[in-house]
């Protein structure tokens, strides 16, 4: 069968993606970088829109465990450090050409627009790239989740996280050497063998919303691209029955 071609996609970009390996903070190469692959999907036709995560900056709970710093109040920190990285992203798309809108969950009026779902889809649909920022809103919230959230009430075709792994592995690859990757996976297996690359949160909502995954590595130039095509990249996660186009796929047959 011929892979599936995605029209509206949400990306998960992972706010590590935005430094190099071990650092912090925001490197103008690697926004360039991510810019230039989201530019190529959108030339493709796609209808795009990117939530960014912001754990190059702030991470909630990690913040909170290590001082006297309320987790509501970290994970605000982390809103906030999201709402930075979108900025950043934006600028490096418009550079590039392309017209796009940071639309923010927290009301941040003089750097972006209030989430509202009719907004986004109507600045989709006008063939603009829609930047989602600040998460769900809300504290003990992970943007992962808010990834899923956006992506069902916005129809998407499918959710993509773009991030620092290849993908679902059956242990840790750093750790153990053995480890394999998963080609294929449903939401009840990912949930019962409790892998982290993905909050459990966000894999239910998009098991209850019908809504497949597929987790990849954005610092392998192409993937991204490879991924919208429906090509075999990183590790896709759905149904038991349909999984990813049926048993016999672009991922792999059993």
């Amino acid at each position: 069968m011929e892979p599936k071609n995605y029209q509206r996609i949400v990306v998960k970009i992972s706010g590590e993606a935005f430094c190099r390996e071990g650092n912090f903070g925001i490197d103008p190469g690697e926004v360039a970088r991510i810019a230039k692959e989201i530019v190529e999907v959108y030339k493709l036709g796609k209808e795009l829109a990117i939530v960014v995560g912001g754990g190059n900056i702030v991470r909630g709970a990690m913040l909170s465990n290590l001082g006297n710093i309320h987790r509501s109040t970290a994970d605000y920190m982390g809103m906030l450090a999201t709402i930075i990285n979108s900025l950043a992203l934006q600028e490096a798309i418009e550079f590039l050409g392309v017209e796009t809108r940071v639309l923010s969950a927290l009301d941040v009026k003089a750097a972006a627009e209030p989430f509202i779902r009719r907004r986004a889809l109507r600045h989709l649909q006008k063939g603009r790239i829609v930047i989602l920022a600040g998460g769900t809103g809300n504290p003990f919230v992970t943007t992962d989740t808010a990834a899923a959230l956006r992506a069902s009430e916005l129809n998407a075709d499918i959710l993509m996280k773009a991030t620092k792994v290849d993908g679902v592995f059956t242990d840790d690859p750093k750790k153990n050497p053995e480890a394999q990757i998963l080609t294929q996976i449903s939401y009840m297996e990912f949930l019962n063998q409790h892998y982290k690359v993905m909050d459990a949160t966000a894999i239910t909502m998009c098991m209850e919303n019908h809504l497949p995954i597929v987790i990849f590595n954005i610092h392998k130039d192409g993937n991204l691209k490879k991924a919208a095509q429906g090509e075999a990249v990183g590790t896709y996660i759905g149904s038991e029955v349909s999984m990813a186009f049926g048993k016999e796929n672009s991922y792999g047959s059993e």
